[in-house]
Parts: C-alpha cells; sequence; structure tokens
C-alpha cells in the first residue's frame, strides 16, 4: 500500500465536518479550503455551520476577508489536529504491523541545521531505512514552533532562548555562538575572542530576525559597542563562504559549520562575552502527540548525532 493509499484511509478516520472546519481554521478562508479540499465552498460552509449547531456556539469570526478563530474555535482546533495525526499514527502503525517498512518523516528546521547538518544525517538514516521518506521545510525559528504547533511538522530543530507554547523539547543543548574566520587571520590564534576585538575586523551578521544576530545586537548595545556589518544575509552558507574566500569573520554555531572546522577549511573561537552562550539548541515536537514509528526512530537518531554519539 502506498503512502498515498494511506492518506485516504486517514481521512476515513476524522468526522467530515471536523476535517472541513480543521482547514478552514488552517486556510482563514472558506475558498481556499475549498480549491484545498476540491469540495465545493457552500458544501464545506454548511457542515461547519451544522457542527456550530450541535456544539450550540459560533467557532469562527467571519470577516469580509475571511474566517479567523474564537476562543472555542481555537480549542476545537486543538482537538482536531491532534485527532488528524493520531489517525496518521494509527494507519502508518497498521501498515508496519502488516510488515510494509515505510513512513515519512516531516521535519522543520532553520537554516543553520537544514543545509549542512541534517542532509547527511538523512542519507545515513535511509542507508538503513530505505522505506522512510524525509519532507525537509527551511524556515525562521519561530515558524519551526508553529509548524510543529499546527502539526505540519512532526519535529522541529532549531536554535531556542526560551520556550514555546504547546511544544515538548525533546533534547536540548548549550549552542554558544562562535567566531569564524580562516587559519591566516590574525585572530586565528586565540583561544577566545571578545566582540570588541571582532569589532576592528570585517563581519558578515546573519540578518536581524535570527536569534544569533539578536544575541549579538542586545551584547553590543550593553556595551555601546558599535559593530558595523559589511555583509548582511539570511543566507548562513552566503556567511560561511564570505570567510572562506578572505572576506573577515562571521558568527555561527558549532553544529553549522562542524563539517567546515572537521575539514580545516575554517576556525570557529568561543566568545567570551558573557551574552554569548544563552542559546540553546532545541529539538522539538508537540506535546502530547505519540509519534509514529519512522518518527520515533529518526527522532532518537538525530538525538544521538546532535550529542556527538556515532
Amino acid at each position: 500500500m502506498s503512502l498515498s493509499e494511506a492518506d485516504i484511509r486517514v481521512r476515513h478516520l476524522q468526522e467530515t465536518a471536523l476535517r472541513y472546519f480543521f482547514e478552514v481554521a488552517r486556510c482563514g478562508s472558506l475558498t481556499e479550503a475549498s480549491e484545498r479540499l476540491h469540495v465545493a465552498a457552500s458544501a464545506i460552509s454548511r457542515q461547519i455551520a451544522g457542527l456550530e449547531q450541535a456544539l450550540g456556539t459560533v467557532l469562527f469570526e467571519r470577516h469580509p476577508r475571511g474566517m479567523v478563530l474564537n476562543a472555542a474555535g481555537e480549542i476545537l482546533a486543538t482537538h482536531a489536529r491532534r485527532a488528524s495525526l493520531d489517525a496518521e499514527r494509527a494507519i502508518r502503525e497498521i501498515l508496519a504491523l502488516q510488515g510494509l517498512r515505510s513512513g515519512k518523516v516531516r521535519i522543520a528546521a532553520s537554516e543553520g541545521f537544514a543545509n549542512e547538518f541534517l542532509p547527511p544525517l538523512i542519507v545515513a538514516f535511509r542507508a538503513q531505512n530505505e522505506g522512510i521518506v524525509f519532507e525537509l521545510n527551511v524556515e525562521p525559528p519561530a515558524q519551526v514552533s508553529a509548524r510543529v504547533r499546527d502539526g505540519d511538522a512532526d519535529i522541529g530543530l532549531k536554535f531556542s532562548r526560551a520556550p514555546d507554547k504547546e511544544i515538548k523539547v525533546e533534547y536540548r543543548q548549550p549552542a554558544p555562538v562562535l567566531a569564524l574566520m580562516r587559519h591566516d587571520h590574525p585572530l586565528a590564534k586565540s583561544k577566545s575572542v571578545t566582540l570588541a576585538r571582532m569589532s576592528a575586523y570585517p563581519m558578515a551578521l546573519p540578518a536581524p530576525d535570527t536569534t544569533v544576530r539578536q544575541m549579538i545586537d542586545v551584547e553590543c548595545s550593553r556595551q555601546q559597542l558599535l559593530m558595523e556589518s559589511v555583509l548582511t544575509s539570511n543566507n548562513m552558507t552566503t556567511l560561511h563562504n564570505f570567510v572562506v574566500h578572505g572576506g573577515g569573520i562571521s558568527i555561527s554555531g558549532e553544529v553549522s559549520v562542524r563539517h567546515l572546522v572537521a575539514a580545516g577549511v575554517l576556525v570557529a573561537i568561543p566568545i567570551r562575552d558573557r551574552g554569548m552562550g544563552l542559546r540553546y539548541i532545541e529539538v522539538q515536537t508537540l506535546v502530547g502527540r505519540s509519534l509514529p514509528q519512522a518518527v520515533q526512530s529518526f527522532l532518537d537518531y538525530l538525538k544521538q548525532r546532535l550529542s556527538g554519539q556515532p
């Protein structure tokens, strides 16, 4: 049985009205839900109206440009999301009992993990589990957690500084910020550096919406230190290549540049300013969710590799 056939069976485990309601909640629009479900908007509207009548309460605030969940709708949407995930898990476990080695792992990750860290892990995992397929979406850190909460991702991987609502932290480890430079840079022999010393050289910095940039901006503000960036980019590979080609210094977490340091291409040096250690790598799942077998297996493998185990 194919994964698409399994998806069809998942739908049969969900009430039609609840499924229609959840799609409108996700889209915020009857029209868009109609296109995604391939069902007339009027039919979706009737199902939602019947659901509201059965519950004795409205579930949406209806606006000219869309529909927004109210408090009652938020409660039902949480239930519907969990019901959808549980139905998917049940189908895939039944398929596993039938001896079909298949499964899908959906990951949302920030760019620092998605570019270099995760692809070789997926390749190595699939070498022993060929029937498992993956979907990897690259998102800003806040959107990683949102995808996990909405059920669009089984696993979230990101840098974090504060807890997220409805998120279970499966694994957490410190992720201090490192200065990234070539071996021939004047600071390359240092055991550690400060932001003040780094500011004397050309810098390439991540975009302001990243956790690492926010940490640097806060610390520079505290020290009243001016750190000018000659290159700002929301692409970590661009920043790494800037350093590789002799442009100056950049900053990064250890996992994101582990391959470059191991290959001897770059040097990563600890930054000893006190605010540079207040960040963590987090592996996230949805609170209260029982994970499908394929997802749990990869989750265990991911945690081992993050911790440095072979």
